[in-house]
């Protein structure tokens, strides 16, 4: 696997390549593009499935891997216990029912900005996203349902101190999926990366 330092005009790397730059970099290197929701269906992508085969579906594996507390692993990978840190809303739970599994960029958004054109197994792919962490996180059931499939540019975490780290991770999973962005999203990461460090982005390309 290759890591190369890509700057923003460049458009050489391959899948599986990882590229490093800064923040501000990366974003001016996503592709502005218009976005079309038409034939969009959450059916098109299988998610939650066992691709490990260990008995843990890909929404008990991030349960698991982001527990402030571990909890109890019984049958089936039900779990018990435990405790996690929704950092949309700066707030901890005790019960995993109470969290829900974002996909960070949502499923919408993705079909929106390029994954329409995918294949069924990058789609899956997609939607169970376990090699970067940035993809899928755990958060609260409240903030999930209040974020739904919007972008940037009409829904942010409440928890104001997470927003840059959103802006950044959103900006490195549409890097790493060679998903495009629309105007107003491209506007509202600049306005948010405005009040923040331009971070160095490491990420390795799924497609």
């Amino acid at each position: 696997m290759a890591s190369v330092l890509i700057p923003a005009s460049a458009h050489a790397a391959d899948p599986g390549d990882t590229i490093a730059l800064p923040v501000r970099d990366a974003l001016a290197a996503l592709p502005i593009q218009e976005e079309s929701r038409a034939g969009y269906s959450r059916d098109k992508y299988r998610h939650w499935i066992d691709a490990d085969r260990d008995g843990c579906s890909t929404r008990n594996e991030v349960l698991l891997e982001e527990a402030v507390t571990a909890p109890e692993q019984g049958a089936n990978c039900t779990l018990a216990g435990g405790s996690w840190y929704s950092p949309y809303d700066d707030a901890t739970f005790t019960q995993a029912r109470a969290l829900a599994i974002d996909h960070l960029v949502p499923l919408a958004e993705s079909w929106d900005s390029g994954a329409s054109a995918w294949t069924t197994q990058e789609r899956t792919a997609y939607a169970n996203d376990l090699d970067d962490a940035r993809a899928l996180i755990a958060v609260s059931a409240t903030s999930n349902r209040s974020k739904s499939d919007q972008d940037l540019a009409t829904w942010q975490p409440p928890a104001d101190g997470y927003r840059c780290t959103y802006a950044t991770d959103w900006i490195t999973v549409k890097t790493r999926w060679s998903l495009t962005i629309d105007p107003a999203e491209q506007a509202a990461l600049t306005g948010t990366l405005d009040g923040c460090p331009n971070t160095p982005i490491d990420v390795t390309l799924a497609r």
